[in-house]
């Protein structure tokens, strides 16, 4: 016997059945809580029209643009160093610190916390 799965998309805003190739899956983020919301394509332009001053007037802190981006305070412009989350640690100094000091740290990702516990010790 042979099984079939079919899997629909339906606009989350008002109901619609998309069809095969129609509407989109929209992702967004608010107050750190990412999103996402399947809509047609007029809900979708909708949806982008009424961000549209609020994200005109925003500063982007994806991934893909601070990549690329100068980083403020280090002669980029602006003049202010980036931001960061309560409790995010700076891992620049750490990095160079470990590296100078025998220590075997990638340039990006997670710092062992031996690393971490070495550091804060000689600091």
């Amino acid at each position: 016997m042979a099984r079939r799965i079919v899997h629909q998309l339906v606009d989350d805003l008002d109901g619609t059945v998309l069809e095969v190739g129609a509407g989109e899956t929209v992702l967004f983020s608010l107050d750190g809580t990412a999103y996402e919301i399947d809509l047609t394509d007029e809900n979708a332009a909708a949806l982008r029209a009424s961000l549209a001053p609020f994200i005109a007037a925003a500063r982007s802190v994806s991934a893909r643009s601070t990549a690329s981006a100068p980083r403020r305070g280090s002669g980029g412009g602006g003049g202010r160093a980036p931001q960061r989350r309560s409790g995010q640690r700076d891992y620049g100094p750490i990095r160079e610190w470990a590296a100078a000091n025998g220590y075997t740290v990638s340039e990006r990702g997670r710092v062992p916390a031996s690393v971490l516990e070495a550091y804060d010790a000689a600091h």
